[in-house]
C-alpha cells in the first residue's frame, strides 16, 4: 500500500533566507572588509569633508548621507567652507590639518562617495566636520 503524502507538511516556511547579504549596516560591512590588523601607516590622505558652523546642520547632513545620498552631493548642499567641489580637500599630509580633524582622517579606511565610511562629528575651531577618506599613501 502506498503512503498518502500530506500536503500541509511538504512546504517549508519562506523565511529560510540566510542573514547577511544586503542586511548588514554600513558600519558592519566596513568592519568585515578590514583584513587582519587595521590600517597601514600613511603619510597622506585624500580627504573630503562637510563643514558646518552649527551642530544641528552637520547632524542633518550626516543623516542625509546615512539615508543613502552621495557624500559629494550632500557636501555641495551643506558644507559652509571653500571646498565646495563635493567637499574635496585633495591629498593632505600629516601635519597640515588641525589636530582632531587629522586624527579622525588618518583613522578612517578609504571609501567612495556613494558608500562612504564616515567619521563621527569632529569639532574644531572652524565648526563641525563630517570626514571621509578616498585614499591613503
Amino acid at each position: 500500500m502506498a503512503k498518502k503524502a500530506s500536503g500541509s507538511n511538504d512546504k517549508k516556511p519562506a523565511d529560510t533566507k540566510k542573514a547577511g547579504k544586503g542586511n548588514a549596516k554600513p558600519e558592519e560591512a566596513a568592519d568585515k572588509k578590514g583584513k587582519g590588523g587595521g590600517l597601514k601607516p600613511a603619510t597622506s590622505v585624500n580627504v573630503r569633508h562637510i563643514l558646518c558652523e552649527k551642530q544641528s546642520k552637520a547632524l542633518e547632513a550626516l543623516q542625509k548621507i546615512q539615508e543613502g545620498q552621495r557624500f559629494d552631493k550632500v557636501a555641495q548642499e551643506y558644507s559652509e567652507d571653500k571646498a565646495k567641489a563635493g567637499g574635496s580637500l585633495g591629498w593632505q599630509v600629516r601635519g597640515s590639518m588641525v589636530g582632531a580633524f587629522q586624527d579622525a582622517a588618518f583613522a578612517l579606511q578609504p571609501s567612495t562617495v556613494d558608500k562612504p565610511i564616515l567619521s563621527p562629528l569632529v569639532k574644531t575651531q572652524f565648526g563641525f566636520h563630517i570626514i571621509m577618506v578616498e585614499g591613503r599613501k
